[in-house]
């Protein structure tokens, strides 16, 4: 017997250990389970369903499909961006151009009721000889000249000028023929304002559609980023996660119904 307890005796502080160990490990679990108990049965249901459920090639052929789709999306997002940013620039040029239009149309307007206010005096006297009519000539095909490089006359009533046609007439007096072709340029200057307000408006339009469209692209691009393809149901349930307490505590206050809970801002 002796013989038997000195072999026995020195191992019996190491088993004592070991079933220490093991015990404090048990008991860390059980502390788990009754503090904790919804995240671990979480924890080991999803272990248990992810090994369950086979692998899925249809699934991951619809996780490439939603990832090209997202990216086709972002693609479309920056050019629509892109061709929006562009319109509006053009939009905002033409801005310009109508007011650059009416500054001088303005001018023109101004210009024309001077001369007009003039013109109810009388007018000089001058010799009606052929040399007087060429002067006549020669003044008002010039003038006509230099309106149209400075863009107060269209080509078509330069035309009109040269060739002394649609009411123009080179043997009246230099007075009122600045007086008629002041008119010219006022009427053409008022055209030409109108075209461009015509242009601004349609830029307008388009800037508005193309920043319409690459709004409604961008927030499809962004919840096809956020959106995720469903998953089939597992053949394990998961269960349900513990629900919070209804409580009328600080963390749970009761919230407002009917008119009184629309949120202040």
């Amino acid at each position: 017997m002796q013989t038997v307890f000195s072999a026995v005796l020195p191992d019996v502080p190491a088993a004592a250990a070991i079933w220490l160990i093991l015990l404090a490990l048990a008991a860390v679990a059980v502390a788990a389970l009754v503090v904790r108990p919804g995240r671990l049965r979480l924890a080991v249901a999803g272990r248990f369903r992810d090994a369950a459920l086979p692998d899925d090639p249809e699934r991951t052929e619809q996780d490439r499909e939603h990832t090209r789709y997202a990216e086709e999306v972002a693609v479309a997002a920056d050019r629509a961006g892109t061709t929006a940013s562009r319109l509006r620039a053009e939009w905002l040029a033409t801005q310009d151009e109508v007011e650059s239009a009416w500054t001088a149309l303005e001018a023109a307007e101004a210009h024309l009721r001077r001369l007009a206010a003039a013109a109810v005096m009388p007018l000089p006297h001058t010799g009606q000889t052929p040399a007087e009519y060429a002067d006549r000539e020669r003044w008002l095909h010039r003038a006509a000249e230099e309106a149209h490089r400075r863009g107060e006359l269209s080509d078509d009533q330069l035309a009109d000028v040269l060739a002394h046609r649609a009411g123009w007439d080179p043997r009246r007096h230099p007075v009122e023929q600045e007086l008629v072709l002041r008119r010219a340029t006022r009427d053409h200057l008022a055209a030409r304002h109108r075209a461009a307000v015509a242009r601004e408006q349609a830029a307008w339009r388009a800037a508005d559609l193309a920043g319409a469209a690459a709004r409604s692209l961008r927030d499809e691009a962004f919840a096809a980023r956020e959106r995720r393809p469903e998953r089939a149901e597992s053949v394990l349930p998961m269960p349900e996660a513990p629900r919070p307490s209804t409580d009328n505590t600080r963390e749970n206050p009761v919230v407002a119904r009917g008119r009184a809970a629309v949120a202040a801002y």
